[in-house]
């Protein structure tokens, strides 16, 4: 999942490609992935997650074109987290993106992502 009109303008091809809206917000977004990733477990049965848990799609952020609350990326980071519990996929996270004029907001937002895995996990 990315912004469609994001850098790269050329983007790779992928197996799967969920191109964003601009100013794609929390409810579309998280209808998209709500809706695909357990679909895309079940195809797959994948032995690992890599998750990048980018932050560029805050609204706050000045390059990634999406319109994400910090509300919205902590329940992407949750349903994530809940699909790779569910299925007993381990799942490697790294952080990803981040342009927040302020830099509290991007490593409050990285920090949800760490501590909600850690609830979730230990």
């Amino acid at each position: 999942m990315h912004g469609a009109e994001n850098y790269p303008l050329k983007k790779e091809i992928s197996d799967l490609d969920i191109a964003l809206p601009t100013y794609c917000e929390d409810q579309q977004y998280l209808d998209l992935l709500y809706a695909t990733l357990p679909r895309l477990i079940d195809q797959v049965k994948p032995d690992f997650l890599f998750y990048i848990s980018g932050v560029d799609i805050l609204k706050t952020d000045k390059l990634g074109k999406l319109s994400m609350s910090k509300e919205g990326c902590y329940l992407r980071d949750k349903f994530v987290f809940e699909q790779a519990r569910k299925h007993k996929i381990p799942v490697v996270v790294s952080m990803g993106g981040g342009y927040s004029p302020r830099i509290a907001d991007i490593v409050e937002a990285h920090c949800n992502t760490y501590r909600l895995a850690n609830e979730m996990f230990f």
